[in-house]
């Protein structure tokens, strides 16, 4: 049996990055606006620098503008929220995130709800959630927008399909499935309190795993043919002092099975930052009345 095809996460990635800044080069000549992301750091959590600094970097690269906020660890919720209210009401920046996770003594609920929901390019404002459940104008959460791009790059039409999710977080797996039924999917979500998991993995067209355990879905749970979304990005120990990424899917087994699969890493990961920065834009087009280009819209 050949092998699944691999779907190229960090090929597409690095296509919607050109993308958008071919519109963020367009916006600026035909507008005068540059579109401004700012990212607030709060404490010095290694991933999270790490990741923050690769959001400034490629918000440049793209011709965007980088708005950084370093806090220490010890900010109060009070800052953070005056920080917040700041970045709301400066018209150049079209795009706030606050990384996550947030110290213990700050309510990360309360300062995701204080960023206005135009700028809330993560999409994890309650109205951001409320209008993506009904159908309208939304910011998308970036990972599940990724998601989706890779389905309908490597299936066209979504329609019909049945579409297993396993997960069911407020990041990845609630909003995927209201995107997989957007595109006229049948959805199952999957989650820890499922019976008879494996079976209800092996009924799924599409299945989407999204539950932060390495190596959870087995070859064995996949429908032969089926397109797996691998979401999980964990770090285990290779030996020798070394560490390497893997998913939620054991690779190897699915490789067998699967019609087409994402790799960790280079699946659905470069997609995250990618969908960022064209949530990024999109907001700028919508908060100044100019129309959303096709191509990133």
């Amino acid at each position: 049996m050949a092998e699944a095809r691999l779907v190229d996460g960090k090929a597409y990635a690095a296509d919607l990055r050109a993308r958008i800044g071919r519109q963020a080069a367009a916006l600026k000549a035909a507008h005068g606006l540059v579109p401004g992301l700012a990212a607030v750091l709060v404490g010095e959590d290694a991933a999270s620098q790490v990741y923050v600094r690769n959001k400034e970097r490629q918000t440049v690269e793209t011709g965007m503008n980088s708005v950084g906020r370093r806090l220490p660890a010890e900010t109060g919720q009070a800052e953070l929220l005056a920080v917040v209210a700041g970045l709301n009401a400066d018209p150049a920046v079209h795009g706030i995130l606050v990384q996550l996770p947030l110290p213990a003594q700050i309510d990360a609920d309360a300062v995701v709800d204080a960023i206005d929901p135009a700028k809330d390019v993560d999409g994890f404002h309650p109205v951001n959630v409320g209008l993506l459940s009904a159908g309208r104008n939304a910011m998308v959460p970036c990972t599940p927008a990724g998601c989706m791009m890779l389905l309908e790059d490597t299936l066209g039409s979504l329609e019909g399909a049945h579409a297993v999710v396993v997960g069911r977080s407020n990041i990845v797996g609630k909003p995927v499935a209201q995107l997989l039924l957007a595109a006229n999917c049948t959805v199952t979500v999957a989650h820890s309190r499922t019976r008879d998991l494996p079976a209800i993995c092996r009924e799924a067209d599409i299945l989407i795993a999204a539950v932060g355990r390495p190596g959870m879905i087995e070859g064995g749970w996949i429908r032969p043919g089926a397109t797996v979304i691998d979401v999980g990005i964990n770090r285990i120990e290779a030996g020798g002092g070394r560490t390497r990424l893997v998913g939620d899917v054991d690779f190897d087994a699915a490789l067998l099975v699967a019609g087409a699969i994402t790799p960790v890493p280079g699946g659905v990961g470069p997609m995250t930052i990618a969908c960022l920065l064209r949530n990024t834009l999109i907001a700028c087009c919508r908060q100044n009345g100019v129309d959303v280009p096709p191509d990133v819209g």
